[in-house]
This record gives structure tokens, C-alpha cells and sequence, in this order.
């Protein structure tokens, strides 16, 4: 039983591989059934487009079938090239003298057409057997639509047939190896990325035909970027260098040989190097838009948002998410605040680039001052911006719940700008949001645990009172010395005067006391 299954097996194998494989011509002809004369001539179907009212004794059936194929013709095995196999069947009258087949390219609305014509003796003595009439000498593409039509001459109206047929492309096993037009090309590369260049190696492609490699970048088409090489067939080394100059997913290498509608082969290495796709980011200053065009066509989710202050997050911007299969990305009246960042998601993960972070536009700055009575908000900004300061409690990173105090301030020509609140939110569980009003999308910026953030006013104040405290520390100790020394020197005093001794030896023996002291200790 096992081996019956294995011989079916094969049969549907080999048969499946059998249905592949074109049918070979020595030459294109036309032939006839056995005993009926026919002949061929090139038409141009210009005479025979116009049909008459056919007699009543014609048939309308008289045409009675026709079927299309491929053939191959091959010219010392290797050089072949396909034609369209034609087989019809009709019933010969006597008011028939013959055919016209003619075959339409669908694609090119190019026309090729035959006149097979049949003796008037073959007509007259065998009217009313049928014959069967092949002809095979209209020479196709590979891959070809083509419309096919059969008329009678003269030519009867409403008796004639129509097909359409396919030509095999290079998919099939047997047009793939012996058509020209297939031969493609195996390309190997290599890449140096110091020198960008990629250095590739052609085999498997017509030996006897240049070959021509290029690097495109593959949209809906492979669209040129200017680098092309040709190989040619005298050339020992199947190899050329093409000069690229970014490494993006979209851009492929193709080859082709140098025949007309040579099919071309491409290789497109570089679909993970997505890094600098997220890179062309163009704003412009004149209208306040903030832009970004895909270099290659990818499926990515844009969105603003703004860098946290440990550069380990950035959370995205309200109402700023857009999805850009192959489309331009377009944020208008954007606010240039180096923490506004764009963020790219794909399937891969995520990118972050942030176009102001290196303060090549113009920006603004805020500052806290933190006093025991109130806070103070000042505002520095290189040119006219408006802004909204709003005390909130203390929510999300990037949400803040109001609390209804809110204050408008407007800025500009780096002219300080400051605002006034009260200290009372200081050591709470309340925020400081400030904000940009006159553009569409800006960052949020939130100041909380105001007691711990002090200007540096406070900090100078500070200073100077720890200055004042030592120096009155230090005045201190030197008073302390000097009332401990004078003690010393009335105590002794009045020792020596019960002794004897003057008063002014008393003071000298005193000094000199000391001073040995002084110098024991050094």
C-alpha cells in the first residue's frame, strides 16, 4: 500500500514538473490537416476589418474552435526565443478562400496578423469537411496579454473568434533558464561604510551581453539616486564599486543585462538600518513649522513630546500623534524649547530626536525664586512669546490638576519678565505649570516642592550671613584671648608686688614668660 502512495506521489510530482516545460520548434510554419493546401502571407488586417452579411448558407459556426499555447525555438540550444502556437478548426465552404489570424499586444497596442488562404479547388471539391490549420510564427515577451483574433476571408460578420491569452513569465522553470530576458544576474556585495561605497559582484547573468548596476531607492518603483555602473562582457572581473550616500532601508541594488526588456534583479540588504531615517527633521522659523519627510516609505506613528529631566523618558504632547506611511509630517507654530523632542515608533521600537536641544533657535528661560511671602516666577525669552503660569496639584508627569490661580505674561527682547504668587504653596503637595499660549505645541514645564528650589538671591543671602556669623565667631575668640591674657598679667602683677619688685619688671618677666612658651611650642 506504502509503495502505491509513493508511485502516485511521484507521478503527481513529475506531472506537476511536466506542466512547466515549454514545447520545443525546429522552425515556425503553418501546416494543414493532411490533404488540404494552405499558404501564408503577412497582413497588415487593414483590408479585412470590414465585414459583409454573410450568405444564408454559411454557418455562423463554421469557425469551430481555437486554442493558444507557447512554444520554444531554440538556436544551437541556448539562444531561444517563445511564439504563440495557434491551432483552429473550421468548416470549409465554398464561400471561404481562407483566414485571418491576427495577434494584438495588449500592453504595447502593437498588432501582428497572417492570411492563410486556402486553394479555390480545396474549397469547392471538400466544402463541408473540417480542417484543422496550426500556425506558430508570431514570436511573443515573455509575460505578454495578448488578444487574438480569427476572422474568414472574405470576412462575415459575426463569424469570427476571440481570445486572450497570457505568455508565461520568468517564473516558470523552463522560460527562466533559457529566455535572455530572465537572465537576471546573481549579485554578492560588500560594503565599506569608512568609504561608503559597496563593491558587487555579478555571475549567473549572459555572458555576451554587458551588464549595467545601479543603487535605487525602492519606493513604489526603484527610483534612481544617481550611482550606476556598467560591466562589460569583455571584462574578466564581473565586479564594480557604487558610490552611496546614506545606508537606508529603501535602498536596493539592481542589475540588469543589456538587452531591451531585460528582466532586472534587486537586492535590498539594508532594511534594518532604519537610524537615519529619523534624522531629516527641517524647521522653519519664517512660519514656526517643524517638519519631517520619510526618505523610504515606512509604516511609523510621529509624535511630539517633551524630555523629562533624567533624559530617560519623554512623554508624548497632546493631539500630536500622527501616523506617515509615505507621506510628509507637518507641526505648525511649534515652540523651539530644547526639551520639545519628535518621537518615531515602528514595529522595530522607538527613536527620539530633539531639534532645539543644541540652542541653534531662538528659546526662553524660566526661574524660581522661592522668599518666605512668595514665589516668584521670572521669564527670559530672545523674542515675543506669551505665556501661562498656573498653580496645580501635583497629578501625572505630564498632567497637573488646576487649582484655579492661573497668571498671563507675556515676554520678549530679552527683557526679564517676572510674576508674582503666593509663598503659601511652599512644602506642599502644589505645582508651578508653565506653559507657551501663543503657539499650538509647546512644553509644559512643572516646578514642584517649591521650598526646595531657591534662586540664587537666596543662596547669595545665605552666604553672606554665614560670612558674618564666623567673622563675629572670630571677634569673639579674640576677646575671649584678650580678657583671659589681662587676667593673667594682674594676677601675676599682684603676686610680685607683695615680693618687691617693680612694676615694670613685673610686665617684662611676664612678656618674656610668654614668649619662651611661644617658642618651646613651635
Amino acid at each position: 500500500m506504502l509503495a502505491v502512495d509513493i508511485q502516485i506521489l511521484l507521478v503527481i510530482i513529475l506531472g506537476t514538473s511536466d506542466c512547466q516545460i515549454i514545447p520545443r520548434i525546429e522552425e515556425c510554419r503553418l501546416s494543414c490537416s493532411q490533404g488540404f493546401h494552405c499558404k501564408s502571407k503577412p497582413s497588415t488586417g487593414i483590408f479585412n476589418s470590414f465585414c459583409r452579411d454573410a450568405p444564408a448558407s454559411l454557418s455562423s459556426t463554421v469557425l469551430k474552435s481555437m486554442k493558444l499555447s507557447t512554444v520554444m525555438k531554440c538556436v544551437q540550444g541556448s539562444q531561444c526565443s517563445l511564439h504563440l502556437s495557434i491551432k483552429a478548426t473550421l468548416t470549409l465552404d465554398e464561400n471561404i478562400r481562407g483566414l485571418e489570424i491576427c495577434s494584438l499586444s495588449v500592453d504595447t497596442q502593437q498588432s501582428q496578423c497572417v492570411n492563410v488562404r486556402f486553394s479555390r479547388k480545396t474549397s469547392n471539391k471538400l466544402g463541408g469537411r473540417k480542417v484543422h490549420v496550426q500556425f506558430n510564427c508570431f514570436e511573443v515577451n515573455v509575460a505578454q496579454h495578448i488578444y487574438v483574433t480569427m476572422k474568414t476571408i472574405p470576412n462575415y460578420c459575426e463569424v469570427q473568434l476571440s481570445q486572450q491569452y497570457y505568455v508565461e513569465d520568468c517564473r516558470n522553470n523552463d522560460v527562466g533558464k533559457h529566455i535572455p530576458v530572465c537572465f537576471a544576474g546573481k549579485l554578492d556585495y560588500n560594503v565599506d561604510r569608512a568609504r561608503k561605497t559597496i563593491s558587487v559582484n555579478v555571475s549567473d547573468f549572459l555572458q555576451d551581453q554587458d551588464y549595467y548596476v545601479r543603487l535605487c531607492h525602492k519606493w513604489f518603483t526603484c527610483e534612481d539616486v544617481g550611482s550606476f555602473a556598467s560591466i562589460k562582457r569583455k571584462e574578466s572581473l564581473k565586479s564594480t564599486s557604487l558610490q552611496y550616500s546614506q545606508l537606508l532601508p529603501c535602498l536596493c541594488i539592481e542589475g540588469w543585462s543589456a538587452i531591451p526588456d531585460a528582466r532586472r534583479t534587486q537586492l535590498c540588504p539594508f532594511k534594518n538600518d532604519t537610524k537615519a531615517l529619523w534624522d531629516n527633521i527641517v524647521y522653519n522659523s519664517a512660519t514656526q513649522t517643524l517638519a519631517w519627510k520619510p526618505a523610504c516609505p515606512v509604516h511609523v506613528t510621529v509624535n511630539l513630546c517633551r524630555l523629562t529631566q533624567s533624559n530617560d523618558q519623554c512623554v508624548d504632547l497632546q493631539n500630536a500623534s500622527t501616523t506617515a506611511p509615505e507621506k510628509q509630517v507637518k507641526y505648525s507654530r511649534v515652540d523651539t524649547h530644547p526639551r520639545l523632542c519628535m518621537k518615531f515608533t515602528t514595529k522595530q521600537g522607538s527613536w527620539v530626536r530633539c531639534p532645539f536641544a543644541q540652542g541653534n533657535f531662538p528659546a526662553w528661560k524660566m526661574r524660581i525664586a522661592a522668599r518666605a511671602e512668595q514665589i516668584q516666577v521670572s521669564f527670559m525669552s530672545q523674542t515675543k512669546a506669551k505665556f501661562s503660569v498656573l498653580v496645580c496639584n501635583k497629578a501625572q508627569l505630564s498632567s497637573c490638576d488646576s487649582v484655579g490661580i492661573r497668571h498671563s505674561v507675556s515676554a520678549g527682547d530679552s527683557q526679564p519678565t517676572s510674576v508674582n504668587i503666593s509663598g503659601e504653596i511652599c512644602g506642599s503637595e502644589v505645582c508651578i505649570q508653565v506653559g507657551r499660549t501663543d503657539v499650538d505645541y509647546s512644553v509644559p514645564l512643572q516646578i514642584c516642592d517649591i521650598q526646595c528650589t531657591l534662586s540664587s538671591e537666596s543662596q547669595e543671602d545665605d552666604e553672606n550671613s554665614i560670612r558674618i556669623m564666623s567673622l563675629t565667631a572670630i571677634i569673639l575668640i579674640l576677646v575671649t584671648m584678650m580678657a583671659l591674657l589681662g587676667h593673667k598679667i594682674l594676677t601675676v602683677f599682684h603676686r610680685k608686688k607683695h615680693e618687691g619688685r617693680s612694676p615694670a619688671q613685673i610686665i617684662r618677666q611676664s612678656f618674656s614668660t610668654r614668649a619662651k612658651s611661644t617658642s618651646s611650642l613651635h
